[in-house]
């Protein structure tokens, strides 16, 4: 049960971060393959919609790192190559 007093996460890039937190928190390496993928769909579904945009250059920054992040995971954890991200 959760705890009501406990609000839940706000994110300044609610588009990708919530699919990279989920990543980064599954422990089951099993079902980490597949977060990973989520992640890092939801992140190139936000570049195509920001690519047009320059005034988006935070978020690129984040982004950058998310895939850093999900590269590292993949490459540690999994059994899949990383990305040519």
């Amino acid at each position: 049960m959760s705890d009501p007093n406990q609000s839940s996460p706000v994110y300044l890039y609610p588009e990708w971060q919530p699919q990279v937190q989920a990543a980064l928190l599954e422990l089951d390496l099993v079902k980490l393959a597949e977060r990973i993928k989520t992640a890092e769909a939801a992140i190139t579904t936000r570049l195509h919609s920001i690519s047009l945009n320059p005034n988006h250059h935070s978020e690129r920054l984040a982004i950058s790192d998310a895939l850093a992040t999900l590269k590292f995971l993949k490459r540690e954890y999994t059994n899949q190559p990383p990305s040519a991200s």
